[in-house]
């Protein structure tokens, strides 16, 4: 019996996008809702071959969360990242625990959530200072709104019937 080999499909958090994890296959989603991110993680899986596992980190947890209930998603894997139930929010979730010192570093303009540069380092200060700038000059700034939109169905649910009925 052959086992087919499973893809995997990085999908990222806020402030981030795709290029920041370019050793792995990632989905490229614009940070406008959770709906469109969702549905493009739908239109990467659809060019790569099935079985995939999802892995989310961050907001990226909300995606595949979402994104999970696709046939082609055989598991989910959370790094460090949310899983709001269906109807719930990114925001829900977050507001479980402490406050980050990146929230104090951050501007909302032109309806996006922007990192201040005295903030990167509360985001990404394992990077070199030429990393940390250049991770400044490309952020991807979210939707103000992001985090307070609510998730669709929950993969988790269709990924335990599966567990559940072995497959």
């Amino acid at each position: 019996m052959t086992k087919t080999k499973k893809s995997i499909v990085f999908c990222h958090g806020i402030w981030a996008d795709g290029s920041c994890f370019n050793k792995v296959m990632s989905a490229q989603y614009g940070l406008d809702t959770n709906e469109s991110d969702v549905a493009t993680v739908k239109r990467t899986l659809g060019h790569i071959r099935s079985p995939a596992i999802l892995v989310g980190h961050s907001y990226g947890g909300s995606v595949i969360t979402a994104a999970g209930t696709n046939d082609r998603v055989a598991g989910l894997v959370y790094i460090a990242a949310l899983a709001p139930d269906a109807g719930e929010t990114s925001q829900s979730h977050i507001n479980q625990f402490p406050t980050t010192d990146i929230f104090s570093h951050i501007e909302v303009a032109d309806g996006r959530i922007w990192i201040l540069p005295e903030g990167v380092a509360c985001f990404a200060g394992d990077l070199s200072e030429q990393e940390q700038k250049i991770f400044w000059a490309t952020h991807f700034p979210p939707a103000a709104d992001l985090v307070h939109q609510k998730c669709g169905r929950n993969g988790l649910e269709v990924q335990t019937e599966l567990v559940y009925r072995g497959h």
